[in-house]
C-alpha cells in the first residue's frame, strides 16, 4: 500500500455527613464535601458571554443558542461545501487549545484502517470473548476494543499520519486571529498507547473548529477547505472558498458515513434523530474526562446528498448529563429548529471556488 503524501500549510495568519461523636470531625467532613461541590469547570454557564455575533447567521446563531439552553458548551456549524463559519456560540470556548477528541477520534481510524487495507467494511473484530464486530457496528456503539486493535495493527505513525491529514494539530481556519491549534504527540501516550489514541484521542488535543473542519471534508467528499469568520460587510462581500487540501477519500466515504448514519439511527447518536419520516443526521459522539471536567462530543453533519450544514457541539462540566449522546441531542433540536425554518430547502447552487483560491491539493496517496 502506498505510503501517505502529506502537506505542510502555511497560514496567512451533596449534604455532608459528620460524626456526631466529634466536632472536628464533623467540620473537616463539610469543609471537604464543600471543596467537592465548589470546585471544577461548572455544568451551567452563560455560553453566549462575550460573542461577538454581528455578522453570524442569524437563524443558526439563534437555534444553537437554544438548543445549548444553560449548558456549558460550545456549538460551532459550517457551511460544508465552502468552509464558511455560519456561527460560534461561546466563542472563548471553540477558539481555546482544545481538549481529548474522546470518540470522536473514531472515524479518523476507520479511515485510516480502510484506507492502509488493515480491515474492510466486512471485516469481524474480536472485542470480547465470543463476539465480534464489523466497523458499522463498532461505530455505532462507539465499541473501544475494535479501534484499539486497529490501532495497534496500524502502529503509532500511521494513526499519528491520518490525524494530522485530517487537520489536527494545525490551525484550520484562514485568517482567524484568536485561533489556536491543537496537538498531536509526537511518541505514544504514555498512557494506553497507540490503543488508547485510537479509541479516545489520548495524547490529542483538538479544537471545535479543527474537529469541524474535519466533518465538513467528510460530509462534502473529501475537499478540506480552510475555515473562513468573515466578520465584516467587507469580508461577507467578497468571500471565497479556500481549498486546504484534496483528499481521496471517496472510496471509503460510504462505509464511513454508513456506521455514522448507524450511531444515529440505533446507536449512542440516536437522541439527535430529529425527523422521524424522513432526513436525519450522520455523526458520531465522544464521551471522556478532560482537566477535571466531563465532556461529550457530537459531531455530525445534514442532508447526505446536498449537506448544507456541518456541527460540532461540545458541553462540559461535572453533572453525569455531560456526555456524548446528550451533545446529539442538542444537535438534533438545531436540525429541526432549522427544518422549521426552511434552512434545508432548495437552494440556487453555490459558486465553485476559482483556481486562484485552490491553495492546495494533495492525495492522501503517492501518484
Amino acid at each position: 500500500m502506498a505510503a501517505l503524501m502529506l502537506w505542510q500549510p502555511v497560514f496567512a495568519s451533596g449534604t455532608p455527613t459528620s460524626n456526631p461523636a466529634s466536632s472536628s470531625t464533623a467540620t473537616r467532613t463539610i469543609k471537604k464535601s464543600t471543596a467537592r461541590k465548589y470546585t471544577g469547570v461548572p455544568t451551567f454557564a452563560d455560553s453566549t458571554k462575550d460573542d461577538v455575533t454581528t455578522y453570524d447567521d442569524p437563524v443558526v446563531r439563534e437555534a444553537a443558542v437554544s438548543a445549548l439552553g444553560r449548558y456549558n458548551g460550545s456549538v460551532v456549524a459550517i457551511d460544508p461545501t465552502t468552509g464558511r463559519i455560519l456561527t460560534i456560540v461561546n466563542q472563548k470556548l471553540a477558539f481555546s487549545a482544545g481538549f481529548i477528541p474522546c470518540s470522536t477520534i473514531k472515524p479518523t481510524i476507520a479511515l485510516a484502517g480502510l484506507e492502509v487495507g488493515v480491515i474492510t467494511r466486512d471485516s469481524m473484530i474480536k472485542v470480547a470473548p465470543r463476539r465480534y464486530m464489523n466497523l458499522t457496528e463498532a461505530m455505532a456503539h462507539s465499541n473501544n476494543p475494535f479501534f484499539e486493535e486497529l490501532g495497534r495493527r496500524m502502529g503509532f505513525d500511521t494513526v499519528q499520519k491520518y490525524a494530522h491529514l485530517l487537520g489536527m494539530g494545525e490551525l484550520a481556519g484562514f485568517d482567524i486571529p484568536e485561533e489556536q491549534a491543537g496537538v498531536l504527540p509526537a511518541a505514544p501516550p504514555a498512557r494506553g498507547g497507540v490503543a488508547r489514541m485510537s479509541s479516545f484521542g489520548e495524547g490529542i488535543q483538538i479544537t471545535p473548529l479543527e474537529l469541524v473542519s474535519l466533518v465538513g471534508a467528510l460530509a462534502n467528499g473529501g475537499t478540506m477547505y480552510y475555515l473562513q469568520y468573515p466578520r465584516s460587510a467587507e469580508a461577507q462581500r467578497d468571500f471565497n472558498p479556500r481549498v486546504k487540501r484534496e483528499l481521496n477519500i471517496g472510496p471509503y466515504l460510504p462505509d464511513i458515513r454508513e456506521g455514522m448514519q448507524a450511531a444515529v439511527l440505533y446507536g449512542t447518536a440516536r437522541s439527535s434523530y430529529w425527523d422521524r419520516e424522513g432526513e436525519q443526521p450522520l455523526g458520531k459522539t465522544g464521551t471522556c474526562n478532560d482537566s477535571g471536567s466531563r465532556l461529550g462530543w457530537f459531531v455530525s453533519y445534514a442532508d447526505e446528498e446536498h449537506p448544507k450544514i456541518a456541527l460540532v457541539v461540545l458541553v462540559r462540566g461535572r453533572s453525569r448529563t455531560v456526555q456524548g449522546p446528550f451533545a446529539a441531542e442538542i444537535a438534533g433540536k438545531i436540525y429541526h429548529t432549522l427544518k422549521t425554518q426552511n434552512f434545508f430547502a432548495a437552494q440556487e447552487p453555490r459558486t465553485s471556488p476559482t483556481a486562484a483560491t485552490q491553495t492546495a491539493r494533495v492525495s492522501t496517496r503517492e501518484k
